[in-house]
């Protein structure tokens, strides 16, 4: 029998089951697929309650300069998205959180939409955030991938009721609410009003709603949660592995610990 037998840890409503979620992201291949392996047993075993998986892509249009500087340094040692897969499968020897992946239209034609979400199905990734696939687009990706049991998360961006309330209306698994306009990255202060922007969202959709973009402090984090149903941060994360390389497993684990820590008392 596999040791991926079907279990509802793996499913993205896991992530919310148990109060507000912590959801960390890093980019596969940065500084190595090795060392991604052992960042992902540790964020999970540090009380990440889902984890994106970034599959780097040269034109990553919606990331700041420390996501970005991550994908080159990825794509330079050699992080194609077969290699990432394989990785993948390593982790879900021991990692039985929920999975996603965030990567760009392009990496998945390239490696054929069935052949990708085929994959995705046998190491139970359950969803992918897709940064530049138009709502309005959302349809012809969406299909291949519910077939394989994959989810496409929708982005929900400060804009007219009107348009959330179309996407919140279709949307599945649970909503990247983004909390600033712009590209990724750590911002000093968020001063968009998330409170209002969630609240419309949930005029038209019970699934949960995490923020992200920009978050970087427990503080952030706590706010943000408080209004919502998690905090999403990626290029916090992402900076401390540049900075300590391959060797950043007792930062990375000091800091999500204290993430979650602070959006469980939001």
């Amino acid at each position: 029998m596999s040791k991926l037998a079907y279990t509802d840890n793996f499913d993205i409503q896991a992530a919310f089951a148990k109060g507000k979620a912590f959801i960390g992201f890093l980019t596969a291949g940065d500084p190595n697929l090795e060392a991604t392996a052992r960042y992902i047993q540790t964020m999970a075993q540090a009380g990440a309650d889902l984890i994106e998986i970034g599959i780097p892509f040269s034109d990553p249009v919606a990331e700041g300069e420390v996501i970005q500087r991550a994908s080159e340094r990825a794509l330079a040692k050699g992080a194609l998205t077969d290699a990432i897969f394989d990785m993948v499968a390593q982790v879900r020897e021991t990692v039985t959180i929920p999975l996603v992946f965030m990567t760009y239209l392009n990496p998945v034609y390239v490696y054929g939409t069935d052949r990708f979400f085929k994959r995705c199905k046998a190491l139970q990734i359950r969803g992918i955030i897709v940064p530049d696939l138009p709502y309005e687009e959302k349809e012809e990706l969406e299909t291949v991938a519910a077939t394989y049991g994959v989810t496409v998360i929708s982005l929900i961006a400060p804009t007219s009721e009107q348009r959330i309330g179309r996407i919140a209306k279709e949307a599945k698994g649970f909503i990247y609410c983004v909390s600033s306009l712009g590209v990724t990255g750590v911002r000093k202060n968020i001063t968009t009003d998330i409170e209002s922007l969630v609240g419309t969202i949930k005029k038209y959709t019970d699934i949960p709603v995490a923020i992200g973009f920009g978050i970087a402090e427990p503080e952030q984090a706590k706010a943000m949660a408080a209004v919502s149903d998690g905090a999403i941060v990626g290029s916090a994360i992402v900076k401390i592995i540049e900075a300590y390389g391959d060797k950043a497993e007792t930062p990375l684990a000091e800091y999500v610990k204290s993430m979650k820590n602070a959006v469980s008392q939001a």
